[in-house]
């Protein structure tokens, strides 16, 4: 297996927020790899189709060129391998996958909170984050 450079590592936590979608310029940002949606899926080993998919459900959101092609970037990359093992080897439905998603999220929020809150704090935070957690459960 190959050696990523660590400029090129990307911290799961940075790479799995809400899906957003990013405005195309002519300014390549150095180390962050973009990917039509042929190379993208032959680097997930996946069909562009099921690429396709996954953005109709709202899971990934490719930024576009003017032409519309769908350009994936590595934090794009790190969601879709991350939809993929769920799908693939925990066997979550789409469904499933956007509840999972979800809460490892408010969980990525929660310890972000954790790591700055003040002693007064934390109990109104945690229970704030809690009460997150059980509404997308619902």
């Amino acid at each position: 297996m190959a050696r990523i450079p660590s400029n090129r590592v990307i911290r799961l936590g940075v790479s799995l927020g809400e899906p957003q979608r990013r405005k195309v310029t002519n300014q390549y940002v150095e180390g962050e790899g973009i990917y039509v949606i042929s190379v993208a899926a032959r680097l997930l080993k996946m069909h562009p189709q099921t690429l396709r998919k996954y953005e109709r459900a709202g899971l990934v959101r490719p930024s576009r060129t003017v032409g519309m092609l769908r350009l994936y970037s590595e934090e794009d990359i790190v969601r879709l391998r991350l939809i993929k093992h769920l799908v693939g080897e925990m066997g979550l439905n789409l469904a499933g996958v956007e509840v999972a998603l979800a809460m490892f999220n408010q969980m990525l929020r929660l310890k972000s909170g954790l790591d700055q809150a003040k002693e007064g704090d934390l109990k109104d935070y945690l229970e704030d984050c809690l009460g997150e957690m059980f509404k997308i459960l619902q």
